[in-house]
């Protein structure tokens, strides 16, 4: 629940029908960053709307429309204004990927190991594409095609049109980061340890990185730099050519979260409870917040602001 707070609450200030953000971490790249303005403080609840299940996945919005999955195995297209119901589609699986909204079509991953492609204004669907796993990460578009990782342990690379299967990577792990993309590169996290960074047109393996823990956290790519947390509790930034590492950072609990990365800053929460704020060239640590609660949410930037929900059940804006 508190990741579909945070999207909802963030795009609010400037209007969801101006300010789109049409996949998980808001951008390619996945920096976190979201193109408006986010709330300075919380005014009366606008609408609500109930599911038969936890909300896990992030939302996307898109048109004055928020997609959004639910554990009760349905994607959900919601009225922004309203919360009114538009459309619902149900998939085989329970645990619904965050969505992904690009020309006029919804690809979403399920734990029935598909990825869908549906019709962003009906949901009828166009087209699904079986793997042998879970697919839990979020697709990112670029270039007419989708990729995203399986429990299968590959990534996938499909033609936005038809699904067909474009290549395949292989990796040791079940691969449940979302990739990022950028200047040609997918970089995404395996639970086998390494980030891969591949070539986006042919899947060619450009280099990889290996840590001390399982990959979950989604890399983020800004200045030439890609960010990811590990399970052995340590953020890495790396040279986004050469995978060559420029710096790392250690906390006392896993990173599962992804980092945002803004104004030469990133941000990341552990599971030791606490927001980190550190310098994005050097790893230097600026400031940390802490909770009560294990589990942080991946945090949004807005405005000078950054978002995060935590376990202790309170979804904080810190500066």
């Amino acid at each position: 629940m508190l990741w579909v707070l945070l999207g909802a609450l963030i795009l609010s200030a400037c209007g969801v029908q101006s300010q789109e953000v049409p996949m998980f971490r808001a951008n390619l790249a996945r920096t976190g960053v979201f193109p408006s303005d986010g709330p300075t403080t919380l005014n009366d609840l606008v609408w609500k709307f109930k599911t038969d299940g936890e909300f896990v996945s992030s939302p996307a919005i898109v048109g004055g429309v928020v997609y959004v999955g639910s554990q009760d195995g349905r994607l959900y297209a919601l009225d922004a204004r309203t919360g009114q119901e538009k459309w619902k589609f149900k998939t085989d699986g329970k645990r619904i990927s965050p969505p992904a909204i690009v020309g006029g079509v919804v690809y979403v991953g399920s734990q029935d190991g598909r990825l869908y492609a549906l019709d962003a204004r009906t949901g009828q669907e166009k087209w699904t594409f079986k793997t042998d796993g879970a697919v839990y990460s979020s697709p990112a578009i670029a270039d007419g095609a989708v990729y995203f990782g399986s429990d299968d342990g590959r990534l996938y690379a499909l033609d936005t049109g038809t699904g067909q299967e474009k290549w395949t990577f292989r990796t040791d792990g079940r691969v449940r980061s979302s990739p990022a993309i950028a200047d040609g590169v997918v970089y995404v996290g395996s639970q086998d340890g390494r980030l891969y960074a591949l070539d986006a047109r042919t899947g060619q393996e450009k280099w990889t990185f290996k840590t001390d823990g399982a990959v979950y956290s989604s890399p983020a790519s800004a200045g030439g730099l890609v960010y990811v947390g590990s399970g052995d509790g340590r953020l890495y930034a790396l040279d986004a050519r050469t995978g060559q590492e420029k710096w790392t950072f250690k906390t006392d609990g896993e990173f599962v979260s992804s980092p945002a990365v803004a104004g030469g800053m990133v941000y990341i929460g552990s599971w030791d409870g606490r927001l980190y704020a550190l310098d994005a060239g050097t790893g230097q640590e600026k400031w940390r917040f802490k909770t009560d609660g294990k589990r942080i949410s991946p945090p949004a930037i807005a405005g000078g602001v950054v978002y995060f929900g935590s376990s202790d059940g309170y979804l904080y804006a810190v500066r």
